[in-house]
């Protein structure tokens, strides 16, 4: 299935292989047209004018070129690049910037990220669920049937209204990650997640394990059904660059008393804690 290049643009001005263009230029029109390039993405955070962990996503989008079609990538250059693209068009408020590479051209341009509101962070959010196995979980690459069938189950709206995120689950029923965030499960005293290689590896994820480090516990490795995960009494969070860490209140049918959790709520102190001295550090 074909996808343009741009997509979910914000702003008039798109970086194009070293030259900001214009939103009704020619070139930016062909960008926004579907077509069969194979296309390798990352999203990456701005807050308070730092690219949050880029060096983090641009490792990852080296990965998934080697993974397919293995052409030259300098992740020193995207990210000089990015930050001079930030600089041009003058962008200093929070917001998300999109890094697509082709064959062909690198691309850039800010795009629309659905920012939480204190209210999600306070309460949890509400998710649908998904049947629905990755092919190569590890590769962020673009795949028209995936989207198509995750933005049908966005618009299926539930109890609680129209889902903040999906849930996939594995042909055993099983939730292994969302689908743009990793899920984990708080059972107990301990923290479990999908095993690396069913899933793409999330920059936040890395970062999480880091803050449940330092919150005095550790991650183990473990799929649940949603019904195993309410008999245990789960506190559920998933995590993801465009909103850190959210609680789960809500799996379609289920409800879970996540907000609350002291274990999920250490997590979510010492991650900004991380993200903070991270910022600091790049300014």
């Amino acid at each position: 299935m074909q996808f343009p290049v741009i997509d979910c643009p914000l702003g008039d001005r798109y970086y194009l292989n070293g030259e900001i263009i214009r939103s009704d230029d020619d070139r930016a029109l062909l960008l926004l047209r579907p077509n069969d390039a194979v296309k390798y993405y990352e999203t990456v955070r701005i807050r308070e004018g730092v690219l949050l962990f880029i060096e983090d996503h641009l490792a990852r989008l080296v990965k998934s070129v080697k993974g397919i079609e293995d052409f030259p990538v300098d992740p020193d250059f995207i990210a000089s690049e990015a930050k001079q693209y930030l600089k041009d068009i003058g962008f200093k408020e929070e917001g998300n910037l999109r890094i697509v590479l082709t064959r062909e051209d690198l691309v850039m341009h800010i795009c629309e990220g659905n920012i939480p509101s204190s209210e999600d962070f306070s309460k949890g959010i509400s998710t649908n669920i998904l049947q629905w196995v990755r092919v190569d979980p590890n590769l962020k690459v673009f795949r028209g049937d995936y989207k198509s069938a995750v933005a049908e189950c966005f618009g299926r709206e539930g109890e609680h209204g129209l889902p903040y995120e999906v849930l996939l689950t594995n042909n055993d029923n099983k939730i292994y990650e969302g689908s743009k965030s990793n899920f984990f499960a708080v059972i107990g005293d301990s923290v479990y997640s999908a095993p690396d290689s069913d899933i793409l590896i999330g920059i936040t994820r890395n970062r999480v394990i880091q803050a449940l480090e330092s919150a005095g516990t550790s991650l183990k490795y473990g799929t649940f059904t949603v019904e195993e995960l309410h008999g245990k009494k789960a506190a559920l969070f998933v995590s993801s660059t465009p909103f850190d860490i959210l609680p789960v209140t809500y799996v379609e049918g289920y409800e879970f008393d996540s907000a609350d959790n002291e274990i999920l709520t250490q997590i979510s102190r010492e991650y900004r804690r991380l993200t903070d001295e991270y910022i600091r550090s790049n300014k």
